[in-house]
């Protein structure tokens, strides 16, 4: 639902078109908003293609991991659980600090197989860590990591198949100063169509980076020196038109008449829904995004880089 300005912000008139358009140039900027986390690797393969990245960071994330501790007790506690569904590498590092000084493994050596689930290249902190796997089980043979081979939400409830009551813990952000995006409530929801019960748990916040976080991209529209935005979350979208209403009293109309040649760029259809649901239109959408090679590799071929 779009929301009428506030009065009480500040309004600054974009340039005409004319004085800002996008530059021509052989290392074109792009802004990205993706939090700390994933910033280095997604800068790096920009940087590799030929482009100018800009990380303008909407949100930062902060790790929970007391609130897992009660879940991941010694046996029996994470006995009655069959699967631990993690959404994000946020969510793996939280995780990852809860377990950091047990010294008992969370599993018996012996029971059903133990799910461990993950998107993408998230899924390498766990697989590339042995060290992961052994403050679980003794017995790697009861560890099973899913890797669902469509690297979304929906794939990951997909790749788990008929839950038949089993028990899912579900490791999410809690948000921070942003309306909590569709995602997280709709794979839960998901989650209990295929017969799981999902126990929905906080293991990191997701905050917003403030009313500044848009500054260097909007400098950059009205200098006519931005070549494409990279989105990677909703919430990422989310926090940049919150700041630009509340820096300057801009909304993405805005953006668009300053930057009339701006490519909007989303890593993989539930992001790009979710920005078109905020009134964000994306002019391209990566068909391979298990990980960020996807996005830039399409943003490359729209520039003529390749």
């Amino acid at each position: 639902m779009m929301t009428m300005q506030n009065p009480t912000y500040p309004f600054r008139a974009p340039p005409s078109p004319t004085t800002a358009a996008t530059t021509t140039c052989s290392n074109p900027t792009v802004a990205f908003t993706t939090p700390p986390n994933y910033a280095a690797r997604l800068s790096h393969l920009l940087t590799l293609k030929g482009f100018n990245p800009l990380w303008c960071p909407t949100l930062v994330t902060h790790p929970t991991p007391h609130s897992l501790k009660s879940y991941l007790s010694p046996p029996p506690t994470l006995e009655s659980f069959s699967a631990i569904a993690f959404t994000s590498r946020a969510a793996i590092t939280s995780l990852s600090t809860a377990i950091a000084d047990f010294a008992e493994p969370l599993l018996s050596p012996h029971g059903h197989i133990f799910i461990l689930a993950a998107l993408g290249k998230d899924s390498e902190l766990i697989v590339n860590d042995d060290s992961f796997i052994a403050k679980f089980c003794q017995n790697p043979n009861r560890i099973r990591v899913l890797v669902p081979p469509i690297a979304t939400p929906s794939g990951l409830v997909q790749a788990l198949g008929l839950g038949l009551g089993r028990r899912v813990l579900c490791l999410v952000p809690t948000v921070v100063g942003l309306d909590e995006p569709a995602v997280v409530p709709n794979f839960v929801k998901e989650l209990e169509e295929k017969g799981w019960d999902p126990v929905r748990v906080s293991a990191y916040e997701t905050r917003w980076k403030g009313r500044e976080c848009g500054k260097e991209l909007v400098e950059k529209c009205e200098r006519g020196e931005l070549g494409a935005v990279v989105f990677t979350s909703t919430a990422e979208v989310d926090g940049l038109l919150k700041s630009l209403r509340e820096m300057v009293g801009w909304d993405w109309e805005m953006v668009r008449k300053t930057c009339p040649d701006l490519v909007v760029a989303a890593h993989g259809p539930v992001t790009a829904a979710g920005a078109e649901s905020l009134g964000v239109k994306v002019d391209l959408v990566s068909d391979k995004f298990d990980s960020f090679d996807g996005v830039v590799n399409a943003l490359a071929l729209r520039f003529g880089m390749v």
